[in-house]
């Protein structure tokens, strides 16, 4: 899968040239908390490769993490006539956490199941801490 196949659904956007997939730290984030979250200034990008996943951690000035987000798709082979076999979503999840100015994490989490990534609904949560 480039850039997890589920490009929109888990908060890439994909870049013209060789493909890159360049993570957004806002994707997720609602308008209305923008002004609330600690911006990072730096954002380090782990990707697997053996498997479409990946994870980010944002910094602030300071170096403390402000922002968490990490993706994943698990693919399997499907067929319907045992001949010709097509790949399909068997689990994924999106998570997202933003640190708020006042120490509290705002936390974002989606979860597709089964192929069907468009019924998905994610949901926001308050935290004292970020995902692990």
């Amino acid at each position: 899968m480039n850039c997890l196949e589920h490009s929109t659904a888990v908060g890439h956007r994909q870049l013209s040239g060789d493909d890159a997939c360049e993570p957004e730290w806002r994707t997720h984030l609602p308008t209305q908390w923008r002004e609330c979250v600690v911006t990072p200034l730096e954002l380090n990008v782990h990707r697997e490769y053996e498997i479409p996943a990946s994870r980010m951690l944002g910094r602030d000035e300071d170096g403390v993490l402000c922002f968490y987000g990490h993706d994943y798709a698990l693919a399997r082979s499907r067929s319907d006539d045992d001949e010709e076999f097509y790949r399909v979503l068997e689990h994924g999840e999106t998570v997202r956490a933003w640190r708020l100015r006042d120490g509290r994490w705002l936390r974002y989490r989606i979860e597709f199941r089964d192929d069907d990534s468009a019924a998905a609904r994610g949901c926001y949560t308050l935290a004292d801490f970020p995902p692990r």
